[in-house]
């Protein structure tokens, strides 16, 4: 019973979307979806396409979107970094999605936040700010002064925002569920899989303590760095539904006219801008995944200040190994580097042709060789390797579109300072220096005796693991004679040299990079 009531309450809501997809025109995404032509043509009879309305695709969905709500705002958010599903133009455009929405009463932010800690707010501060300076679709922002005087931001949850979550995620499930089932053409575009990133995200936002850890340990890895700054977390006036951070005064990133009023230097702030956003995703691989302008200002001092930390990317050492060989590829012409890069990190199964992979990738390349690198977008690049990846039965790999979306919204912002400037132009120099502290010679040959060191650590485990056999033996009443023993220790004799083998390599090893550091090559 419950589950035809379900069916026919996300019937109902199912409905409602469709006209107001409708309104906007932006059902494209069912062109080709069997048996909806029919459909399609009546619904467009209610499209809204007057002097002011969207004319691209994406910039329609986006509208769609945004008149449907906080869910469908972050739906779209997780929809543009798939831009091997849906495209390039239309990936760009759902990027731009801004979670702003009307705020609800300082009364009820101020009830929410003596909910949260159980005390009344003049406990926590002396003054609080009832109008909101900043309202998303998750939460809310005021300015406070804690009751030992320092000024802060409050971030509020929104009332009823868990439920309403809850709610619409249950009909994405069962709308993806329904999709992959009916329409198989559709099945490669994974509707339940985008569904449950977007489920987890929201799961993760929607608790502002693993909010606050992530801005914690971003601080941590920019500790001492005067060019990038993140705001102190209050830890005793931060919560489940109420984060408090320090207050950051100073200009959006995006507003050129005043940075330069305030005698801002665009070089400056571009290469610094660069130098944050390398330092964050090779040398940390931990990485500010939300970088739209709101989120970025300049301080009095020309350092750059984030805020909103919900949205966080994380790329293991390997994986920053690829990114990185990857690209300077591509920027050097050497196609097959960049395919044997895929096939070494197991992204292009074996099976595939090496040959085949290494034309695809002159075919991104080649369009892009002979360009300015200012006029090179890394964003698009990636973007277009996807696409291609997916005839390869390349896996989607979710930390790499979080990087490419994260792209997309940095050089955008570069851009908006400065339309012939381009982010990966001044990050370039740091990534060939780290590549060549992580990925050169010496490097490698230090991976190789870290590997053989490890190696050497097994030995004695490996040893001990022969005596507990023969202990539980002895204790489970088997016998070995005294031949069984001798030959045993014989066996381990003949051992005996392979183990210490990687001794000597290891030490002859470290005698060569002590040579090769000495001798200065």
């Amino acid at each position: 019973m419950f589950g035809i009531f379900r069916s026919l309450r996300n019937l109902a809501r199912l409905g409602r979307i469709l006209l107001s997809l409708a309104r906007h025109d932006a059902l494209f995404p069912l062109d080709r979806t069997a048996g909806a032509a029919p459909f399609l043509r009546i619904t467009r009879l209610v499209r809204r396409r007057g002097p002011g309305a969207a004319s691209r695709p994406g910039e329609r969905l986006a509208a769609a979107l945004t008149e449907m709500g906080p869910s469908f705002i972050k739906l779209g958010q997780i929809l543009s970094t798939r831009a091997d599903l849906l495209g390039d133009e239309i990936t760009e455009d759902l990027a731009l999605l801004q979670d702003r929405l009307p705020p609800f009463s300082g009364r009820q932010a101020r009830a929410l936040i003596e909910a949260e800690f159980e005390e009344p707010l003049g406990n926590l501060f002396q003054s609080f700010e009832e109008t909101a300076i900043a309202a998303a679709s998750i939460a809310q922002v005021h300015f406070a002064v804690t009751t030992d005087g320092r000024e802060v931001a409050v971030k509020v949850l929104r009332p009823g925002i868990a439920r309403a979550f809850a709610r619409d995620i249950d009909l994405f499930l069962w709308l993806a569920r329904l999709t992959e089932r009916t329409q198989p053409s559709l099945r490669r575009l994974k509707p339940v899989q985008v569904v449950e990133t977007l489920a987890q995200s929201v799961e993760l936002e929607m608790d502002f303590r693993f909010e606050a850890a992530a801005a914690s340990e971003l601080a941590e890895n920019f500790a001492g760095d005067s060019g990038f700054r993140v705001p102190r977390i209050d830890w005793q006036r931060t919560g489940r539904t109420v984060l408090t951070t320090e207050r950051i005064a100073g200009i959006r990133v995006d507003d050129r006219e005043a940075l330069l009023a305030a005698g801002h230097s665009i070089d400056n702030l571009l290469s610094n801008a660069a130098g944050a956003f390398f330092k964050q995703v090779f040398r940390d691989g931990f990485f500010h995944a939300d970088l739209h302008p709101g989120n970025i200002f300049v301080d009095r001092d020309g350092a750059l200040a984030v805020v909103d930390f919900g949205i966080m990317g994380r790329l293991d050492r390997e994986t920053r190994y690829y990114l990185a060989d990857m690209l300077l590829g591509f920027l050097s012409g050497d196609y097959r580097r960049v395919a044997e890069v895929h096939f070494d990190a197991g992204y292009v199964p074996r099976r595939r042709s090496i040959d085949a992979f290494t034309q695809a990738a002159r075919s991104i390349g080649e369009p892009i060789l002979g360009r300015p690198l200012h006029e090179i977008s890394v964003a698009r690049l990636l973007a277009q390797l996807f696409h291609v990846t997916e005839q390869f039965e390349m896996e989607t790999q979710p930390q790499l579109l979080l990087l490419q979306k994260t792209m997309v919204l940095v050089e955008g912002v570069g851009r908006r300072l400065d339309p012939g400037a381009n982010i990966w132009t001044l990050a370039r120099p740091l990534v060939e220096e780290w590549m060549r502290e992580n990925r050169g010679p010496e490097a490698q040959l230090r991976q190789r005796i870290d590997i053989l060191l490890e190696a050497v650590d097994e030995v004695p485990r490996l040893l001990r693991g022969l005596d507990k056999i023969v202990t539980d033996w002895a204790s489970e009443g088997v016998v070995l004679h005294a031949e069984s023993l001798a030959t045993n220790a014989a066996q381990r004799a003949k051992l005996l040299p392979f183990m210490v083998i990687p001794l000597w390599i290891a030490a002859a090893a470290l005698v060569a990079i002590a040579v090769m550091l000495l001798t200065g090559r």
